[in-house]
């Protein structure tokens, strides 16, 4: 069923043209663009040949090949579009896939509202925790590990006999989260209070998170080779190879984030070359913090309504760290305002 639509995405892949939007990319990445907005377009669009289906979230979670043409969507979507988004599919199985390592029972959505599934809070609170730290780090194959590193095997197994797709569709790293991110969603909301009450075991349990997520990274790494200096994300490029989420964070002072988020966020990007940090929400009261850590190259956030814009500019662009996904709105507001974005922040949709 799928070789159809493999062969679809093969016949409308232009070597030059993604040769050409790679570099522009790179080069973004790289700090190398004098000033505006950067949104790459290909040069022409490249409309599919045969009508796609659109495979469900739920249907995905249970069938690699459905998993495999859903993302496929994406990239056919783009081809279509003549975007500039680089073609790019994952591993699509939600937040839950470093959770459900340390047993937290997963909680798929209706099929009718076809979205990405989550997962429970550990019963127990700090009891369990204190047990999941004598084991230490968990079987990377249980929960949702093992068919995480076999849809990986999979689609490389599924692009090898197509020389476009394999050179040009990029499998980017599973959604892991961040280590306090997998903290909240397995220790739940008394975590808040813990924080003061128990900050050490929380520090001794994001230690164990953090190498967790180290070991399936280094696993992930010998399946899908990284690029050389950069990684592709969400179909955007940047230096580095991680994308680490701090959602979290949003809810801590810069005192606490300093305290409980930055030194595990640091191994990571210390560990693999950099990369970038992610977050929902308001995050400009932390944003200076990130905007020192050391291997910080880009950052992504979805809400820039909810912040204080200026102060995210001064602490990314104004320091080298590119910024990505930026709503368009924002940025034209900015150049309109004479703000200088320095050829640092992607938008889509920016002429």
């Amino acid at each position: 069923m799928i070789e159809k639509y493999l062969e679809d995405i093969e016949r409308r892949i232009d070597h030059d043209a993604e040769n050409k939007l790679l570099a522009q990319w790179q080069s973004f990445a790289d700090g190398g663009l004098g000033g505006g907005v950067f949104s790459p377009k290909r040069p022409a669009l490249k409309p599919p040949g045969l009508a796609w289906p659109h495979v469900l979230v739920n249907e995905a979670l249970d069938d690699f090949e459905k998993m495999a043409l859903q993302q496929l969507e994406l990239c056919s979507q783009a081809l279509a579009e003549g975007g500039g988004a680089l073609l790019a599919v994952r591993c699509n199985y939600g937040t839950a896939i470093l959770p459900s390592l340390f047993g937290a029972e997963l909680f798929r959505m209706g099929q009718d509202l076809d979205t990405l599934p989550t997962c429970r809070p550990l019963a127990g609170g700090a009891d369990t925790v204190k047990r999941l730290l004598d084991r230490g780090v968990p079987d990377l194959n249980t929960g949702l590990g093992g068919k995480v590193f076999q849809m990986g095997q999979y689609y490389r197994q599924l692009f090898a006999g197509y020389p476009k797709l394999e050179r040009y569709v990029y499998t980017y790293h599973p959604d892991l989260q961040g280590p306090m991110n997998v903290c909240e969603m397995l220790w739940g909301g008394s975590l808040y209070v813990d924080l003061y009450d128990k900050p050490e075991l929380i520090k001794e349990f994001l230690s164990l998170i953090t190498e967790t997520y180290i070991r399936f990274m280094r696993r992930w790494d010998e399946i899908v080779v990284p690029l050389d200096r950069w990684a592709v994300h969400w179909s955007m490029l940047h230096k580095g190879h991680v994308m680490i989420r701090d959602d979290a964070a949003t809810n801590f002072s810069p005192e606490m984030f300093e305290e409980f988020v930055r030194p595990y966020d640091q191994r990571l990007l210390d560990e693999f070359g950099g990369g970038g940090i992610h977050f929902c929400g308001h995050g400009d009261h932390f944003i200076a913090k990130v905007g020192e850590m050391p291997g910080v190259y880009t950052v992504n956030m979805t809400q820039p309504g909810l912040n204080d814009t200026e102060i995210i500019f001064r602490n990314t662009i104004d320091k080298g760290i590119t910024l990505i996904g930026l709503e368009a709105e924002a940025a034209t507001q900015a150049l309109g305002q004479g703000r200088n974005l320095r050829g640092r922040a992607h938008c889509w949709d920016v002429g």
